[in-house]
C-alpha cells in the first residue's frame, strides 16, 4: 500500500495543549491516541516499534529519514509493534538493505499502527521538551476532517500514563524457558513486565537457562523452580508506583537472600522494595545516544533508554534498608537521574542491582553488556556461598540447622530455675 508523497491524504496530529501539527498519512489510516514522545534514536526503528515499554505512547522520531532498512522478520524484539502511533518526518521511498523483506510503512498498516508524516517533527520536539510529554491524537482518512473541537476532545479523553498499570497487559500469559546456550551453569526467573527478546538470549549466551514467568506470578511460583539462582524483573511500560504486587514479590525475592537483577521497570520496582520513591520525568529518555557513568568504575557508557518514570534516591550517600545498604551506582550525565541501585550485605557483599537503561540493546551501543557479566558474577558467588555452608553444615559434629547448637537463652532460664 506505499505511496509517494505527492499522492498521500491529509494528516493531523493534535496535542491536548490544543497545539496541531498537519502533515500526511502514513501506515495505517483512522485515528490514534496515547502519549507523544520522542525518540533520538538514528537506527533500531524495528526494535524501538517492538518494545513492549512504548505500549499506549504515540513515538515521534528526531532522525529526519525513517524507513531506509525496510522491514525484516529477524529483528522483531516481540510478537508485535506496540507503539499507538508513529511520527516521522520524512519516510523512505523505498528500502534499501539485503534483508528487507518489505517496507516499513507496510508492515505498520499491517498491524494497524496509524501515522503521520511530512511534518516538522524538531518543531513538535522542541514543543515536548519545553512542556513535557503529554497526549495527542493522530487523525487521517475521514477522521481527519473531523472538527477540530472534537478532535481535541478526543485527545483530552485519552487515559494519562502516571497512575496506568500496563504490565500485565503486554506480559506473556504463560511460562516458557529459553535455553541456556552450551553448558548449563544456573537457573533464573525472568519475570515478563514487558520483556525484550534480546534479554534472555544475552542471558542464555552466558550459560543461563531462563525461564520467563508472567507479571502475575507469585514469589511461591517463582521460588517452586527447581534450582532457582536468581530472579530478574525486565523492563515495562506504564506507572511503577502501580506495581505493588510485583514489589511485594520482589521483596520476599531479597527476604530470601536470592541474587536480583532489573532493568528499567525492574530498576524502578527495586527501588521501590528497597523504600525510595518514584516520579515521572518531564519528557523521559528515549533513544541510544545517553551517557550514564557507572559509579563502581568511574567509566561512562552510551546506552539506551526508553523510560518516562525515574527512582527518587540521594546521590550522596547510601540508605541503610531493611535488606542491607542501597546506593545509587549508575547516574545519568545529562540530568543526573538515577540510573542504577545497588544493594549490598552488612559485610559489603552485593545482593542486587539494577540500571534504568537497556544492556541488551539489540540495535546498539553494546557499552553496558558487561551488566550481564555482573549478573553472572552475582550468581557465582551466591552458589559459592550456599556450597561453602552446605560443607560447614556437613563438617561432623556442626549444626545441622541455623539455630541448632546454639542455647536458647529462655530455655536455659527456664532450666536453671
Amino acid at each position: 500500500m506505499t505511496s509517494t508523497l505527492q499522492t498521500r491524504e491529509p494528516a493531523v496530529l493534535v496535542l491536548e495543549d490544543g497545539r496541531t501539527f498537519s502533515g500526511r498519512a502514513y501506515g495505517h489510516r483512522g485515528e490514534t491516541v496515547g502519549e507523544a514522545v520522542f525518540c533520538t534514536a538514528m537506527t533500531g526503528y524495528q526494535e524501538t516499534l517492538t518494545d513492549p515499554s512504548y505500549h499506549r505512547q504515540v513515538v515521534i522520531m528526531t532522525a529526519p529519514h525513517v524507513g531506509n532498512t525496510g522491514w525484516n522478520d529477524e529483528d522483531d524484539e516481540s510478537s508485535r509493534i506496540w507503539v499507538s502511533g508513529y511520527v516521522v518526518r520524512d519516510p523512505a521511498l523505498r528500502p534499501s538493505n539485503w534483508r528487507s523483506q518489505r517496507t516499513l510503512e507496510d508492515e505498520l498498516d499491517a498491524q494497524g499502527v496509524v501515522g503521520i508524516c511530512d511534518i516538522d517533527t524538531r518543531a513538535l520536539t522542541r514543543h515536548l521538551r519545553e512542556r513535557g510529554a503529554m497526549r495527542v491524537g493522530i487523525f487521517s482518512g475521514e477522521a481527519a476532517g473531523m472538527p477540530a473541537a472534537h478532535l481535541l476532545e478526543r485527545v483530552t479523553s485519552a487515559p494519562l500514563m502516571k497512575g496506568a498499570a500496563l504490565a500485565q497487559e503486554v506480559s506473556t500469559d504463560e511460562t516458557y524457558v529459553v535455553p541456556a546456550v552450551g553448558e548449563k551453569r544456573f537457573t533464573v526467573a525472568a519475570v515478563d513486565l514487558g520483556i525484550k527478546a534480546m534479554t534472555p538470549q544475552q542471558m542464555a549466551q552466558r550459560g543461563i537457562e531462563v525461564h520467563v514467568v508472567p507479571a502475575t506470578a507469585t514469589f511461591e511460583e517463582i521460588s517452586s523452580i527447581e534450582g532457582l539462582d536468581g530472579v530478574f524483573f525486565s523492563n515495562g511500560p506504564g506507572d511503577p508506583g502501580t506495581a505493588d504486587a510485583e514489589v511485594e514479590v520482589l521483596r520476599a525475592t531479597l527476604a530470601a537472600g536470592i541474587p536480583f537483577f532489573g532493568i528499567c521497570f525492574g530498576n524502578q520496582l527495586l527501588g521501590r522494595a528497597l523504600g525510595f520513591g518514584t516520579y515521572k520525568l518531564k519528557y523521559g529518555h528515549r533513544g541510544i545516544n545517553q551517557p550514564v557513568m557507572d559509579r563502581t568504575t568511574g567509566k561512562v557508557e552510551v546506552t539506551a533508554h526508553n523510560h518516562g518514570f525515574a527512582v527518587d534516591a540521594p546521590l550522596d550517600r547510601e540508605t541503610e534498608t531493611e535488606f542491607g545498604s542501597a546506593r545509587v551506582s549508575h547516574v545519568c550525565l545529562n540530568d543526573d537521574v538515577v540510573e542504577g541501585l545497588e544493594l549490598r550485605s552488612a559485610t559489603g557483599e552485593l545482593k542486587a542491582f539494577s540500571v534504568q537503561y537497556h544492556p541488551e540493546a539489540a540495535a546498539g551501543p553494546h557499552d553496558a553488556a558487561y551488566l550481564f557479566d555482573r549478573f553472572v558474577d552475582l550468581l557465582t558467588e551466591r552458589r559459592g556461598q550456599r556450597e561453602d555452608t552446605s560443607e560447614e553444615r556437613a563438617r561432623p559434629g556442626a549444626p545441622t540447622s541455623a539455630t541448632e547448637g546454639t542455647a536458647n537463652p529462655k530455655t536455659t532460664e527456664g532450666a536453671s530455675a
